[in-house]
C-alpha cells in the first residue's frame, strides 16, 4: 500500500497487514513466543507468517507512555527475570523487566528499560501514596 492510500485509509503506509490483523499479531506475540504466536496466528485466520515477521512487527511499533490525568494515591511496583528462548543445549538468558501499576489509572511492563519505569512512577502523586512492591 503506498504512502497516499494509506493516508485516504488512515493506516501505515508500506505494510502487508490489515490493522486488526497486526493487532491480533501483537496480542499474541505479548502472550507467548513469536514462533506460537506465528503459529496461532495461521491456525486462527490462515495466514501465514514467520516468526522472524511477528518479532519485526512487534519492533517496529512505538509505545508511548500512558498518560495519567488524575492524581496518583496508590500504585505498584513489581521486576523480575524472564527467560529468552535459546537454542536446545545452549545455557539459558535471563533479563530483566519492571512492571508498574498505578492503580484506576494505567498499566506498564518495560523490559530492560528501568529509566522508562522510573519516568512513570515519578508522576502526579498525592501527599501521602501507597506503594505496594514485591
Amino acid at each position: 500500500m503506498s504512502e497516499k492510500q494509506a493516508q485516504e485509509l488512515d493506516v501505515k503506509a508500506y505494510t502487508q497487514w490489515s490493522p486488526y490483523l497486526e493487532k491480533c499479531c501483537l496480542w499474541l506475540s505479548a502472550n507467548e513466543s513469536y514462533e506460537r504466536a506465528a503459529e496461532d496466528i495461521q491456525v486462527l485466520t490462515g495466514v501465514v507468517m514467520s516468526h522472524s515477521t511477528q518479532q519485526r512487527l512487534v519492533h517496529r511499533q512505538t509505545f508511548d507512555l500512558p498518560q495519567v490525568g488524575q492524581t496518583v494515591e496508590e500504585m505498584s511496583v513489581d521486576g523480575g527475570k524472564v527467560r529468552l528462548r535459546t537454542p536446545k543445549g545452549e545455557p539459558s538468558d535471563w533479563r530483566d523487566y519492571k512492571a508498574v501499576n498505578l492503580h484506576q489509572c494505567c498499566v506498564s511492563a518495560f523490559f530492560q528499560e528501568n529509566s522508562s519505569s522510573m519516568s512513570i512512577s515519578s508522576r502526579s502523586e498525592s501527599s501521602a501514596v501507597s506503594c505496594n512492591t514485591t
